[in-house]
């Protein structure tokens, strides 16, 4: 069994950094960004020293409303370097969702997008904010969300009332390395870092508090089943505020010093261009991902010849499928995982050696330093085996 590392986010990446200085960290596909570990590392330093100038602390929650891009997971690292704690905003949250999020969760900051698909994240923020256009950056005043005062715009043409992203590199030279290093090196692995959001079946969501420790070893636990290592490269296309980019994703890379190809959003044509022409040795989706890559009318014109594994999760995968992403994708060693938010979040998960049939009977084994049992819930009692009952772990 692996041993547990006690390590902060911030410096497992400054570690791997100065590791593998020149290897590639991440790629996209979709647009001109590519970074070593080295790059990586100092521009999330750059960023959370740009964070700093404009109030953040650490203990602030900052709430990212965007799809894949790159400062998602600069946000990320950059949070983390500094102790602020990560709030991840759904990216499909309509205007009553995101209120009741940014209120609930004691937001400070929110960095964001114009938007997605038909969603006007910008017009959303203005109707929950009315001042915000006759505001200062750093100075909103709104009772409806009393906590937030900056909002930081990813994109061109930045809207009144909001700091660019791409002053944040300038801002940073207001900030020492020793007022960025005091604060860095006071972190404690066991910090909350991310708060997740998560459904759950009655109500509205509910926040999910998980620390450096959590998310780091959980990563890192994922990234071993599927044999991570530095020579591999992780296609991403599914969404970093969800755990299953988070810490499936990006955390079981950089646990691995992996090379990580993220997709700013699923679309299976540009999943296949980028396994391909990235040579991924891994991909991450859920069943009705891989089944329309299978269905798609250009999946014979793609060859995968260096894939071998990646997850499949979410909801059961028939043998159909998991044959076909075997013999025509070449994920010979495609491993499903089960988890939950509240568990950082994989419970359980095959291992690249496990039959197919193994693999689609079952959610694998329990993760090592991880704890399982099924009870029965009205009376708290263990079920015998092959009895239903309620899934319980710690």
């Amino acid at each position: 069994m692996s041993e547990l590392i006690h390590i902060t986010i911030g410096k497992l990446l400054e570690e791997t950094a100065k590791k593998y200085p020149d290897r590639l960290a991440v790629k996209y596909t979709d647009r001109p960004y590519q970074r070593t570990w080295k790059e990586l590392d100092e521009e999330a330093t750059r960023i959370a020293k740009g964070l700093m100038s404009i109030g953040i602390k650490k203990g602030d929650h900052v709430a990212i409303w965007a799809t894949n891009y790159p400062e998602w997971m600069l946000t990320l690292f950059a949070t983390a370097k500094i102790g602020a704690i990560l709030v991840t905003v759904n990216t499909n949250y309509k205007i009553f969702e995101v209120e009741y999020l940014l209120r609930q969760s004691d937001a400070k900051c929110l960095v964001m997008i114009r938007g997605f698909k038909d969603s006007d994240y910008v017009g959303i923020i203005n109707e929950l904010c009315p001042t915000l256009k006759d505001s200062r950056p750093g100075e909103l005043n709104n009772p409806m969300l009393p906590y937030l005062k900056d909002i930081i715009f990813i994109g061109e043409n930045c809207p009144p009332g909001m700091y660019w992203w791409n002053d944040l590199y300038t801002m940073a030279d207001k900030v020492s390395d020793e007022e960025f290093l005091s604060v860095y090196n006071s972190l404690d692995p066991h910090d909350v870092i991310n708060m997740q959001y998560t459904s759950g079946t009655t109500g509205f969501p509910k926040g999910v508090m998980l620390t450096h420790f959590n998310i780091v070893n959980n990563g890192k636990c994922i990234g071993d089943c599927m044999k991570f290592t530095e020579n591999d490269k992780l296609c991403i296309p599914v969404s970093f505020f969800h755990c299953f980019g988070l810490v499936l994703g990006i955390m079981a890379c950089l646990t691995h010093a992996t090379a990580m190809v993220p997709l700013e959003y699923y679309q299976p044509l540009k999943v296949m261009e980028a396994v391909q022409n990235e040579e991924c040795t891994a991909v991450h989706g859920v069943p009705t991902m891989f089944i329309a890559m299978l269905e798609h009318p250009d999946f014979k014109k793609f060859k995968f010849p260096k894939l071998r594994t990646g997850i499949m999760a979410g909801s059961p995968c028939p043998i159909k499928v998991m044959q076909q992403v075997v013999d025509e994708m070449g994920a010979r060693e495609i491993t499903i995982a089960y988890g939950q938010t509240e568990a950082s979040p994989v419970c359980t998960q095959t291992t690249t050696d496990d039959s197919i049939e193994i693999r689609v009977s079952t959610v694998g084994r329990v993760l090592p330093h991880v704890q399982a049992k099924i009870i029965n819930p009205e009376t708290g009692e263990e079920c015998p085996p092959h009895v239903p009952g309620e899934f319980c772990t710690k």
